[in-house]
C-alpha cells in the first residue's frame, strides 16, 4: 500500500518540528494572545486599545526574496527570520502603527525540523525586537515544486493606530529635512544584483574573511535587517514626524517620494551618512553607476523621517545618544544594529523626483 511519506510528505518530521519550535513562539506572546499553539487561526484581544479615539488596524505583507538562495548556500538560517519580521513591521510603522501579531508562512521541498527551528527561532527574535505577538503559521512539504534544499518565506503583520494619529505625509512641505536613519547593511532587498556583483562578476567565495568587513562575504550579506518599531514608537511619541520611508526595493530614489505630495522632489546629499562597509566595498568596485546604486540599494540608510528643518538637529542628536536596546543577536552583528542619524537631504519644490547631490 502507498504512503504520504513515499510521495515525498512526511508528516512526523512535520510533528518534530513544532515540538522544537513551540517554545520559542510562546516567548512572543503577550498578555493578548488568547489559546495556545494548535488551534485553527490564533486569538489576539484588541481590550488593550478601546480607549483609543478610532482604532484602525494595518497589515502588510512580504518576503525575504533571493536573500534565501545566500542562506540557503551556506547552510545558515538563523537570521533570514529576522529579516522576514523586519519587511513586514517596518512597513507597519512608516504610518505609525504599533505591531500586535505576526504569522509566518515556510515553503520547502524537504522539511528538515533543525532547519525549520532555526527559521522559526530569527522570527521569533524579530517579534521580539519589535514587540509583536507569533500567534500562528503554516509550513508546507511541497515536493516537486522546490528542491529539497530549497525553501521560501512569506511573512503577514497586523498592527494597529488611532486614525487621527496615523503618519500620512499630507503636512509635508518644501523646506522641510530628511532625517536618515541607519541601515544594517544589505537588508532585504536588491539580492538578485548582489549575487550577480559577488559571484558572477567576482566570483567571491562565501566564506573568504574580508578584513574590512570583520566577518565573511556571506556573513556580511546575511547581516540581519534592522528593526526600527522601537525607535519609531519613541519618537512619535516626542516629536513632530510628518513622514516615515522604510528605505527597501527602489532605495531612496523610490521610496521617500511615496510619501510626499504631489509637486515636491528631493534632493539627497549622497556624502552626508557614514555608509556600512559592505557597502563601502561595492562603491570600491566602481562597476555601478552611483544612480543605480541608490536606486538598488538602501546604501547605509533604512529609514527617513521628515520633519520641519527647525526639529531635524534636535532628532538627530536624540537619535544618536538614546540608549540602545539590548537585542539577542550574533555579537558579530550588533555594532551593525545601532542607530546612527543622519541629515540626508531636503524636500523641495523646484523639481520633482530625486536629485543626488
Amino acid at each position: 500500500m502507498l504512503t504520504y511519506e513515499q510521495s515525498g510528505v512526511n508528516i512526523d518530521e512535520g510533528n518534530r518540528a513544532v515540538s522544537l519550535i513551540k517554545g520559542k513562539i510562546k516567548e512572543t506572546y503577550d498578555k493578548n494572545v488568547i489559546g495556545d499553539l494548535g488551534n485553527f487561526s490564533g486569538l489576539y484581544s484588541l481590550k488593550d486599545f478601546v480607549k483609543m479615539e478610532e482604532p484602525v488596524l494595518l497589515a502588510a505583507t512580504d518576503g525575504v526574496g533571493t536573500k534565501l538562495k545566500l542562506a540557503q548556500m551556506m547552510n545558515k538560517h538563523d537570521t533570514v527570520g529576522i529579516d522576514l519580521v523586519a519587511m513586514s513591521v517596518n512597513d507597519l510603522i512608516c504610518q505609525g502603527a504599533k505591531p500586535l501579531l505576526f504569522l509566518d508562512y515556510i515553503a520547502t521541498g524537504k522539511l528538515v525540523p533543525e532547519h525549520i527551528d532555526k527559521i522559526v527561532e530569527g522570527v521569533a527574535n524579530g517579534c521580539k525586537m519589535s514587540g509583536c505577538a507569533l500567534i500562528g503559521g503554516e509550513t508546507a512539504e511541497m515536493p516537486g515544486m522546490y528542491s529539497e534544499d530549497e525553501y521560501d518565506l512569506a511573512g503577514f503583520a497586523v498592527g494597529i493606530a488611532d486614525k487621527t494619529k496615523i503618519v500620512s505625509g499630507k503636512d509635508v512641505k518644501a523646506g522641510d529635512v530628511l532625517v536618515g536613519v541607519s541601515s544594517s547593511g544589505i537588508h532585504s532587498n536588491g539580492f538578485s544584483f548582489i549575487r550577480k556583483i559577488f559571484l558572477d562578476t567576482y566570483n567571491y567565495d562565501l566564506n573568504q574573511y574580508i578584513e574590512e568587513l570583520k566577518m565573511t562575504v556571506g556573513e556580511a550579506l546575511l547581516t540581519p535587517t534592522k528593526i526600527y518599531v522601537k525607535l519609531v514608537l519613541d519618537l512619535l511619541e516626542k516629536y513632530n514626524i510628518k513622514a516615515i520611508a522604510h528605505i527597501t526595493g527602489g532605495g531612496v530614489i523610490e521610496n521617500i517620494t511615496r510619501v510626499i505630495p504631489d509637486g515636491l522632489g528631493l534632493d539627497i546629499k549622497t556624502d552626508s551618512w557614514e555608509k556600512p562597509p559592505i557597502f563601502k566595498m561595492i562603491e570600491g568596485f566602481n562597476i555601478v553607476e552611483k544612480r543605480e546604486l541608490h536606486k538598488s540599494f538602501n546604501m547605509g540608510i533604512g529609514l527617513v523621517f521628515i520633519v520641519n528643518k527647525e526639529d531635524a538637529p534636535q532628532l538627530v542628536d536624540y537619535i544618536n545618544n538614546r540608549e540602545q536596546e539590548k537585542i539577542e543577536i550574533d555579537k558579530k552583528y550588533v555594532e551593525l544594529m545601532q542607530d546612527k542619524a543622519y541629515i540626508v537631504g531636503e524636500v523641495v519644490d523646484s523639481h520633482k523626483g530625486v536629485e543626488l547631490c
